[in-house]
């Protein structure tokens, strides 16, 4: 929006500096269902403000950098009080209240032999940024924006001080992996509990392949993805205590595993750098039933790059993703859980290249996982500003 500052910008790239500044608001409304209708829309937003330095062209180190992000926005929605959606299935996966500005996440970059190898130092995001990453279904602000849409809720995915590491070895295999302070509190500085109390780390293996698949119009590239992960966080063990007759159990050390996939399956032209066409995603993961509430997750969908004519950039998606409750839960804990399921679809319109509205429709079955929570209709709109 704010243009290259008559050269300054490119100056500033050139000598390894780049910021972005760019802003989210929400408008969303309660149709039909959840917890109630009426004054069932909000407006809400957020920005985010990134640094990117590149130490080689800053003239200090060769292939690294760093990588700063601050966020602030308000209001929290309408899921909490007018739809009563899980925590996993957020109708806006964006909103977190009102907080003028704080540091989301930073870290160090370097990469060794030639390319191949990649570190992270910092406060890391394990999400978007790292693990189970698809190109289709991803982040709130660029895809769908129900939470249940672009992420696992069996994985133990968060923000926290650590490490990571990516191998490399061919361009069409990659091998990674990361280790963050279990016990890392949203809104602080990390350091309180990356170096004091328990020793306590969470880690997430990956591997994938990223094959290009020949078609008369050129590649196709996709994802292939397997991962596990270990979480030492002590945790109650679902049992009926029989209103404390019973003492209650704690387990850690709890291991998982997800898998997941992206193609794109068709393609409008020959050329290269075109990315109209229709992809298609996939994601599964699975967590032990006895300490977590979500045993079981499935979602999947398509996305259509291109689909009107002369709107080559746009986007138009649907998917569909479901939050199984595990059966001890069930059994000892809350009889009239269930699954919760989303169907969501959105149309992403570049009105410029920094101005993009989205519209939104969301259909949520089961609001909370509970057999008693009425199917709700969501719609709206999300309007991004890049300055």
């Amino acid at each position: 929006m704010t243009g290259d500052w008559g050269g300054l910008r490119t100056e500033l790239r050139d000598i390894g500096i780049d910021w972005e500044l760019t802003y989210q608001q929400q408008f969303q409304q309660n149709y039909r269902g959840g917890l109630q209708t009426h004054n069932g829309h909000r407006l809400s937003g957020t920005y985010d403000w990134v640094l990117r330095l590149d130490f080689e062209k800053i003239g200090l180190m060769p292939d690294a950098g760093f990588y700063f992000k601050a966020k602030g926005g308000y209001s929290d929605g309408i899921n909490p009080h007018k739809v009563g959606a899980s925590s996993y299935a957020n109708v806006n996966s964006d909103v977190g209240g009102d907080k003028a500005i704080y540091v989301n996440k930073w870290w160090f970059w370097k990469k060794f032999a030639d390319k191949k190898i990649e570190l992270r130092l910092g406060v890391l995001e394990l999400n978007k940024d790292l693990f189970d990453v698809s190109p289709y279904a991803n982040h709130e602000d660029r895809d769908f924006l129900n939470r249940l849409s672009i992420r696992n809720p069996t994985i133990p995915l968060g923000t926290g001080m650590g490490a990571f590491v990516k191998i490399e070895p061919v361009d069409w295999f990659y091998f990674q992996s990361a280790a963050i302070d279990t016990q890392a509190r949203k809104y602080r500085t990390q350091f309180d509990t990356a170096f004091h109390d328990e020793a306590w780390y969470t880690g997430l293996w990956e591997m994938g392949v990223t094959p290009k698949w020949s078609s008369a119009k050129g590649p196709m590239p996709g994802n292939l993805r397997v991962g596990w992960w270990y979480n030492p966080t002590f945790r109650e063990v679902f049992k009926d205590t029989m209103k404390g007759l019973r003492k209650p159990e704690y387990r850690g050390d709890d291991v998982g595993f997800y898998l997941g996939a992206d193609q794109l399956i068709w393609k409008e032209n020959d050329d290269p750098k075109d990315k109209q066409g229709l992809g298609w995603y996939g994601r599964y993961g699975c967590a032990h039933g006895d300490i977590n509430k979500i045993s079981d997750y499935w979602a999947t969908g398509l996305s259509y790059t291109g689909l009107l004519p002369g709107r080559d950039k746009d986007v138009f998606a649907f998917g569909v993703s479901q939050a199984i409750p595990s059966g001890q839960y069930r059994r000892e804990k809350k009889p009239e859980a269930c699954r919760e399921t989303v169907y969501e679809w959105f149309y992403k319109c570049y009105v410029t290249p920094w101005f993009i509205v989205s519209p939104d429709l969301q259909v949520v079955v089961d609001p909370g996982g509970t057999k008693s929570g009425r199917d709700a209709i969501v719609g709206g709109v999300r309007i991004q500003l890049i300055f």
